[in-house]
């Protein structure tokens, strides 16, 4: 039995999406808003049997020859594929000394102007170094504004935080740490707790060469060990390696419309499944009391109004909720993108406001049917890394 496409679309009945002031139903019909395609016809299940048989073919062969992507002009498509060695910047190379001292600051809540707030506080590996929750708490139980991103590849990205206002790991460090609202620590009193800690003396001796504890020391050796939380073994990088049986029917399925009909590649391309890019798609809450201009709070263009950096879908299963305010699961985060994401309409005042935010082009309605939906989903669940326990590692004294 076909699902209709309203069944299929959550908007009309989801409490987290119905229409509010200054945003409105994607898939109803006005000026501001496209109109929402019909669901694509379902197969039977040999016909999806014998696609599947067909795709195997064409992505048995070297990705360079896979078939072609589906990208808007403008959009610089890298393939997907397993990813390389982490990169080092060449004024804080990584070694391993520095990494296991990195580890250890990442989990000491004593950096933290409480005292009881470490990183891993808000990234936890348990929690696909994220803390699974809609939006994270900071210091003395402040909620802050914005769901905590994994750090899993954070090393191979270019920009940090959601608005990329960091342009290094350890400018994220550094912004963190002294952040009032999140770890309010200072730099002074960081020194001092850890100088008159015995027990760092040596591991900042090993990693740096001296027993010298400075803050900027501190930012380089937490960056090196986050460089270090990288991607382990999943079915979509066995696949692209030559391993045709690692992922199954649906899954293929699922990687094929990820490149083609499904438009996913447009902003979730290369590597590491994220164009490093900011994008708005129309969940900015503009006008509201909890608005958040995104990209433009460090920009100051009205381009970037709402615009926020696309995330790697690496472990995306295990990174739940989504998007930059932490409001989906991931069905819903699906159905969103099906019906082409929120499209906020202006009230009349703003008719003219240059600030208005204008959602991506890149996004619009898809038309996909439920088992498209399933499929997609099969193929994300392929990016699932194999599970390991990260040990905490005893504080020093």
């Amino acid at each position: 039995m076909k699902i209709p496409l309203l069944t299929l679309l959550i908007l009309a009945t989801s409490p987290l999406l119905l229409p509010v002031h200054g945003q409105t139903n994607p898939a109803a019909t006005s000026p501001a808003a496209a109109p929402a395609r019909k669901a694509r016809p379902q197969l039977t299940a040999e016909e999806y049997q014998k696609f599947a048989a067909e795709l195997r073919v064409l992505y048995a062969r070297p990705a360079a020859d896979w078939p072609k992507p589906h990208v808007d002009p403008g959009v610089a498509f890298v393939e997907l594929g397993p990813l390389g060695p982490t990169p080092s910047p060449a004024d804080n190379p990584t070694t391993p000394a520095k990494v296991a001292l990195g580890k250890t600051l990442f989990f000491d809540p004593r950096i933290s102007g409480s005292g009881q707030i470490a990183c891993a506080s808000c990234h936890d590996p348990d929690l696909a170094w994220g803390d699974g929750r809609t939006v994270s708490f900071g210091h003395s139980r402040t909620e802050l504004k914005r769901n905590a991103p994994t750090l899993t590849n954070a090393g191979h990205q270019t920009s940090y935080f959601w608005d990329g206002r960091a342009d290094s790991l350890e400018a994220q460090v550094e912004a963190v740490l002294l952040n009032v609202d999140e770890m309010r620590s200072e730099p002074a009193v960081i020194i001092a707790r850890l100088a008159a800690i015995p027990g760092y003396r040596e591991p900042f001796r090993a990693a740096f060469g001296d027993e010298a504890i400075t803050f900027a020391r501190l930012a380089q050796a937490i960056a090196a060990f986050e460089r270090s939380i990288v991607t382990r073994a999943n079915k979509f990088d066995g696949f692209a390696k030559g391993g045709g049986k690692a992922l199954s029917d649906s899954a293929l399925r699922g990687l094929h419309l990820f490149r083609t009909e499904g438009r996913c590649v447009n902003c979730h391309h290369g590597p590491n499944f994220t164009d490093n890019r900011f994008h708005n798609l129309g969940l900015s809450r503009y006008g509201r009391s909890d608005s958040d201009l995104g990209r433009y709070l460090v920009t100051n263009k009205p381009e970037d109004v709402g615009a926020f950096k696309t995330p790697t879908l690496r472990n995306v299963l295990r990174s739940a909720p989504y998007m930059h305010n932490g409001a989906f699961d991931l069905d819903e985060t699906l159905r969103l993108y099906n019906a082409g994401m929120i499209t906020l309409r202006p009230r009349a005042a703003e008719k003219d406001d240059p600030l208005f935010p204008k959602k991506s082009p890149l996004l619009k309605p898809l038309g996909l049917n439920a088992h498209d939906l399933a499929d997609l989903r099969e193929f994300l669940e392929s990016l699932t890394e194999s599970n390991a326990r990260v040990r905490v590692p005893a504080l020093p004294q």
